[in-house]
């Protein structure tokens, strides 16, 4: 089992200057990524363990890690003896949070509770990833009898029917993983992204088109000084989000001249619906490492544009 130091007010003390109104997230020093993740390793955060078990046709990821979000939000981690009402107050305050999965075996919770006891609680995180191909990830906790997760595929329970169960790694697979050298575990600008602590992430291999962030047609529109921003941009190959309590991080990649830019384009172009501004603001960047950060000011905003993938940072050079 892994352990976190997310609470919102580590979070605070640990990441920001102070904790008043006019705070800025500041980076703090990180390990150096691994070039590439060539195995499933369970020590590993799961933005990094899931990389293995994605297939390489996959343009985008999304993790969300459950373990870290009870951390987030001050209510520790799932023992035998928690009660029926602490597990349920989770969920009641998950909303509250940037999480960007609310539960994939949360529609059919009661039913595996009842018939094969165990449920979503059991889950330490899961990940979906899309494209060309689609699929999800869940990883139990140790407590979790896997026989029981096997009786439950084969009884063809909601979103379980037809996956494949690993019951030395305790993984459960929407399909048959790949072979490694056909998934995103060797693609070293994906690895370089990610394996940060954090409760939700989001990765996507590519940049995000103008139209997708900011309406179709607006870019004809563009008046000259936003304009000569879009034509500031260098390639961007692939980027992640992470979020934490209060915090999240953008990953670009190292050696980006373009930070900046890419940080203010939220300001200079038109806005986007939810705002980005109001759900992630008081950014700042680092061109060495190629990191944005943001204070969330609306955790389900930032979801809201994080999934419908409206994040001006990420756009597409002219």
């Amino acid at each position: 089992m892994r352990f976190g130091c997310m609470g919102a007010l580590v979070t605070c003390a640990v990441l920001l200057v102070g904790c008043t109104e006019d705070a800025k997230p500041v980076f703090q020093p990180e390990p150096a990524p691994a070039g590439v993740v060539t195995e499933y390793d369970e020590a590993l955060e799961p933005s990094a363990a899931v990389l293995s078990l994605v297939p390489a046709d996959a343009t985008s990821l999304v993790v969300t890690d459950f373990e870290q979000l009870r951390l987030v939000l001050g209510l520790g981690t799932l023992e035998s003896e928690t009660t029926p009402q602490e597990r349920a107050r989770f969920w009641r305050m998950l909303p509250r949070t940037a999480a960007l999965s609310q539960g994939l075996l949360r529609s059919v919770d009661q039913r595996l509770r009842q018939r094969f006891g165990f449920g979503q609680d059991d889950v330490t995180w899961e990940a979906s990833y899309s494209g060309p191909v689609s699929g999800w990830v869940l990883a139990f906790d140790d407590e979790v009898p896997m026989r029981a997760v096997q009786r439950a595929v084969g009884a063809g329970v909601g979103p379980l029917s037809g996956a494949a169960v690993d019951t030395e790694r305790r993984l459960v697979t929407s399909t048959t993983p790949p072979p490694i050298d056909d998934s995103w575990g060797v693609l070293p600008e994906v690895a370089a992204l990610v394996g940060n602590e954090a409760a939700s992430t989001y990765v996507e291999r590519g940049c995000v088109d103008f139209g997708t962030v900011f309406g179709a047609g607006t870019k004809d529109r563009l008046a000259s000084a936003p304009a000569a921003a879009l034509r500031s941009l260098d390639p961007l190959e692939a980027f992640a989000v992470s979020f934490g309590g209060e915090l999240a991080t953008v990953q670009l990649g190292e050696d980006r001249a373009d930070a900046f830019d890419r940080l203010r384009l939220a300001d200079v172009m038109p806005p986007t619906d939810p705002e980005f501004g109001l759900a992630m603001g008081r950014g700042v960047a680092d061109p060495s490492t190629g990191r944005l950060g943001y204070t969330i000011g609306d955790p389900a905003a930032a979801v809201e544009l994080t999934l419908a993938r409206k994040l001006p940072f990420a756009i597409c050079e002219d």
